[in-house]
């Protein structure tokens, strides 16, 4: 069975606080989440386990995230020489980008295609942090993971996905997952 690991992280700190957007591996994960498929399961991860995510995401025989490219990656590789960009990965954000020339919210697709709205935003979660609540990030992380396999699979079946363009209005992109 191939193991498909979906995956997200929230940060400790904003761009703002590091520098910049150039400066994200400087962001630090707070909290790291996979959803296995082979294992059938969630792992949640705090920064003293990063390796062992790491070592996660390497294994899979493929990555499934939503901007884990010039993201989530580039959090992890402030704590890894690895380059993770190596390992098969499907960033949706990237995919859907290429075909619609401009860039998607994973809440736009999964409210035009579910009805499900994400719980909090990125911000949010660095605010947690700050006060100690990793539970909620743990807990906002795990729905993120859950809204990017719903969106992959829902992909995967229809071959096409749905969103609200920023004027509210449902469409559809093609996709070849």
């Amino acid at each position: 069975m191939k193991n498909i690991v979906y995956f997200d992280l929230e940060t400790q700190k904003s761009a703002d606080e590091v520098g910049g957007w150039d400066k994200i591996s400087r962001m630090g994960m707070s909290v790291g989440v996979t959803y296995s498929t082979a294992r059938g399961d969630y792992r949640i991860y705090g920064e003293p386990q990063v390796n062992e995510l790491v070592t996660e995401l390497q294994r899979a025989d493929l990555v499934v995230g939503f901007n884990i490219v010039r993201f989530d990656y580039e959090v992890l590789h402030g704590y890894t020489p690895l380059d993770l960009t190596q390992v098969p990965t499907l960033d949706m954000l990237v995919d859907l980008t290429q075909t619609l020339q401009h860039r998607l919210s994973l809440d736009s697709i999964a409210t035009a295609t579910f009805g499900l709205e994400k719980t909090a935003e990125g911000l949010q979660a660095i605010r947690w942090y700050k006060e100690g609540k990793l539970g909620e990030i743990a807990e906002y992380c795990c729905y993120d993971v859950k809204l990017t396999k719903l969106v992959h699979e829902y992909g995967c079946r229809h071959r096409q996905l749905h969103y609200l363009n920023r004027f509210g209005k449902k469409l559809t992109v093609p996709v070849k997952w």
